[in-house]
């Protein structure tokens, strides 16, 4: 709940922070304050829900240690690095930037200011990255030796902090949601213009803010695709049973198809997908239950073995804690060695526990890529209308269009369930599960913080609307023309 509300204001931060410098920039080329009223007004909604922003994701990262304190204990030396850097480098230096932006118009000279607003959303975007290596660590924990002394999973070498900041699985993250936060940004201001223009006010700010937020919107809804993809790649390699959710897919083989919605499908299309091959094998819920062979002739053990692997590393990693004697210790290392990939399995109750709710993901990612094409679509015909300035009484299309702002954050929230409920039940992948992960908290006690960070929440977020309408309602210091 904590990181679906710090996401609502997440993707309009990274794509406003573009729109602004695109504007900023054509400012200073053309040298016509009509670029720069325009930039400062978009700033100063980038700089209402840049604040609110803050404020939930500070809350995200207390609630590691107060909710999550054995996962915290497990992955500190690994998950703790990415945070620290994010918080040293890339939020300093965006919240430096800010500042010279925001209040340094008539302090520091055109060039400066353009800087400092094209670093801030550059700032923005390496904070995103950083955050994005723990979460993409977190599907695919690479570079990491568990260390039985210190039950802990750790980075030994240079090397491994490497492997892990480019985590392929990151990496895909990084592009998708960035470019998500263009198509969010760009749908944002296309719907806020055609405002002005149902309000028959402001039209060449309008017009020019549409042009802009399209272009930046339909960019960012390729690069999704093109991201989406890659991600898609990686789920199919590193968390198969997420890809099997996220279709519905019981039983797997090749050539298997994709699902558009439940009796409409579309033949070796998701082999495609997942493989990049259409002969290529994508497993299903009953194959990864079951054991099978991977496209690369890998035979994947069934999870009752992954289980009874996991125990074997349980019970030699207490032995190793518990005993003095050398060769005893020596014997529990090596049997923990050769069963740790599977430790997670170990607190596992039976094999069923590994299937995240289909439900949900199998819709919400269906809910991302239709409501993706509809905004995708939204883009295209607005911006095309706008260039040719044919958008006066098209009434019923600025209608739709301010009505996709309320459905992009659906699209993007609905993207989020899929890459975390979807590999439920692990916080990190394969090595530890949600009921291990939690501190040792009553039922009361979670209940009552939940409800109090909900109402707050959604506090910040009323407080964020009201401030956005007020400022919308006066609207951009250009003239009415």
């Amino acid at each position: 709940m904590t990181a679906a509300y710090h996401w609502l204001f997440v993707p309009l931060t990274l794509g406003l922070a573009l729109v602004m410098a695109v504007m900023e920039t054509i400012y200073v080329i053309r040298k016509d304050d009509f670029w720069k009223k325009t930039a400062q007004y978009w700033m100063k909604l980038f700089a209402i829900n840049f604040a609110v922003g803050i404020a939930t994701g500070i809350i995200l990262e207390f609630e590691f240690g107060t909710n999550w304190s054995n996962y915290s204990w497990f992955v500190g030396d690994m998950f703790g690095a990415p945070l620290a850097i994010e918080g040293i480098l890339a939020f300093f230096m965006e919240a430096t930037f800010f500042a010279v932006m925001f209040f340094g118009w008539e302090k520091v000279s055109k060039r400066f200011h353009l800087a400092s607003t094209w670093l801030t959303g550059i700032g923005a975007s390496i904070s995103a990255y950083w955050i994005l290596v723990a979460n993409g660590w977190m599907q695919n924990p690479v570079g990491t030796t568990f260390n039985p002394e210190a039950v802990r999973s750790e980075m030994a070498s240079a090397q491994a902090f490497w492997e892990v900041i480019s985590n392929p699985v990151a990496v895909s993250k990084f592009f998708h949601a960035i470019t998500s936060g263009w198509v969010t940004g760009g749908v944002f201001v296309v719907g806020i213009s055609c405002w002005y223009l149902l309000k028959n006010r402001q039209r060449k700010f309008a017009r020019a803010s549409i042009l802009i937020g399209s272009i930046v919107g339909i960019v960012g809804s390729f690069a999704v695709m093109l991201s989406g993809d890659a991600s898609g790649v990686h789920a199919a390699e590193f968390q198969p049973m997420k890809l099997a959710a996220a279709e519905g897919l019981n039983d797997g083989g090749r050539r298997a198809a994709f699902t558009i919605v439940p009796g409409i499908r579309i033949p070796g299309m998701l082999s495609i997908l997942a493989t990049h091959d259409i002969d290529g094998y994508v497993p299903g819920i009953n194959d990864i239950l079951n054991g099978y062979t991977d496209n690369e002739g890998n035979e994947i053990p069934s999870v009752a073995e992954k289980m009874a692997m996991g125990r074997k590393a349980l019970v030699a990693l207490s032995l190793y804690r518990s005993t003095d004697d050398p060769s005893e210790k020596a014997e529990a290392r090596y049997a923990l060695e050769e069963n740790v990939q599977y430790m997670g399995y170990g607190h596992l109750e039976k094999p069923e526990d590994v299937i995240p709710p289909v439900g949900i993901v199998f819709w919400a990612f269906r809910f991302m890529i239709g409501l993706g094409m509809l905004m995708l679509l939204e883009l295209l015909v607005v911006g095309w209308l706008a260039w040719k300035d044919k958008l006066t009484g098209k009434r019923w299309l600025m209608i739709a269009a301010l009505a996709c702002i309320p459905l992009v954050y659906i699209c993007g929230q609905s993207g989020w369930i899929v890459a975390e409920v979807g590999r439920q039940p692990w916080t990190i992948q394969g090595l530890l599960p949600v009921n291990v992960a939690i501190s040792s908290l009553s039922a009361g006690a979670v209940k009552t913080t939940f409800f109090l960070f909900l109402a707050i929440f959604t506090l910040f977020l009323v407080i964020e609307i009201r401030i956005l309408i007020g400022a919308i309602k006066k609207g951009p210091e250009t003239s009415n023309e």
